[in-house]
């Protein structure tokens, strides 16, 4: 029996050895290795690409996203403080908004720091008002957003499936066992003109962890020596990825909830031209010949004094200078012709316009209270 035991025991310890000097390597690379730029996000990925919105980019905000389910890390034997869920998630959020669409779908103003936001502005102004006097240039306006994003982590379950397997002859065994967690994502936007909820997305994301264990334990000389041994390796998903791919799922779900509802829209592959439709003019009827007059032969007139004026044509009356469009979904109107200028007012959909003036991808247009500013010709359609 010894002849047969020593020679595994061997073998066991020395595959032992083996697989701890790799994963001692394996951690020791990784450890002092430079540092790895973050892979592409679930969003950045050309297959996961979204059209972007009609009308360019939205402004949005993010003041938090918080952790709202109170539950503390995991831990055998003993109270833990750390908490089981990222206390940073506005930065997954930020950066997921900045990636839907290849940046073309959202612009997002910080709110998150708006104290220390507002604190160096105030001292840039002092300082320029120090030095410069009452002309000292004043700073631009800060960029107010539509939308505000709420929400949070509502829910982080541990051990929402657990399991195993293994068989074990004559002391010899494998086994595999799992553990399934599972975090929950709510994601609403709010309009900051009306105060509506204009979608609210909930999104879960299972968190998996597995372990492969195999164990040798053998008693020989009578029971009074032993041998024991064990091997095996665990992986466990990272919380925080699993948190950065919930929101990232709940941005896009967002997105499409808002097309669905008729919020926003989805830019065509082929960009949408508007064609400003021709005023045709219509030509005033002919003049009708005037009856001839007969002179008396005996009065003797000149044909300069007889001579019928030709009529004159009327200018066309033409309800606007271009003709009439009519939106095909809300929208702002600029007070010039970008959409990084100020905006004026915001027309609801199926409102009467009249076209005024064209400047390239912009027109310019007066509305029933002859208020004048430019839309993205995008916006508009030529029948209600």
């Amino acid at each position: 029996m010894k002849k047969l035991v020593i020679p595994l025991a061997v073998v066991v310890m020395l595959s032992g050895c083996a697989t701890g000097s790799a994963i001692r390597e394996k951690i020791t690379n990784e450890q002092f290795d430079a540092p790895k730029i973050a892979q592409p996000t679930f969003l950045q990925k050309k297959e996961n690409q979204i059209k972007p919105p009609v009308g360019g980019p939205i402004p949005i905000a993010v003041y938090s996203f918080a952790d709202k389910t109170g539950q503390r890390k995991y831990a055998a034997g003993y109270a833990s403080f750390s908490t089981a869920v990222t206390q940073g998630g506005e930065g997954f959020l930020i950066k997921a908004l900045q990636d839907a669409g290849d940046g073309r779908w959202f612009k997002v103003v910080e709110r998150v720091g708006l104290d220390n936001l507002i604190k160096e502005r105030q001292m840039i102004r002092q300082m320029r008002e120090a030095y410069q006097g009452k002309d000292a240039q004043p700073l631009p306006p800060m960029m107010f957003a539509g939308v505000i994003v709420e929400g949070g982590i509502v829910g982080y379950d541990s051990n929402s499936m657990t399991g195993g397997a293994g068989v074990s002859v004559f002391g010899i065994g494998a086994s595999t066992q799992y553990q399934s967690d599972t975090v929950t994502i709510n994601l609403r936007t709010v309009s900051v003109q009306t105060g509506e909820i204009l979608t609210n997305v909930t999104v879960t994301k299972t968190v998996l962890s597995y372990m492969d264990k195999l164990t040798l334990m053998r008693w020989f000389n009578n029971g009074t020596d032993t041998l024991e041994s064990e091997l095996g390796g665990s992986i466990n998903e990272s919380i925080n990825k699993a948190v950065d791919i919930a929101i990232q799922a709940a941005v896009v779900q967002t997105i499409n909830e808002g097309a669905r509802k008729g919020h926003w829209t989805f830019k065509e592959t082929v960009a949408e031209k508007v064609i400003v439709p021709e005023v045709k003019v219509t030509e005033p009827p002919e003049a009708k010949e005037e009856p001839k007059v007969e002179i008396p032969k005996t009065i003797e007139v000149k044909k300069e004094e007889l001579a019928i004026p030709a009529p004159t044509k009327e200018e066309p009356k033409v309800e606007s200078l271009l003709g009439t469009m009519y939106l095909k979904l809300d929208s702002y109107v600029y007070k010039e012709a970008d959409d990084k200028s100020q905006k004026t007012w915001l027309l609801k959909k199926g409102v009467e316009l009249s076209v005024v003036d064209s400047k390239g991808d912009w027109v310019q247009v007066r509305d029933a209270q002859h208020r004048r500013g430019w839309v993205n010709k995008e916006v508009l359609i030529s029948k209600p």
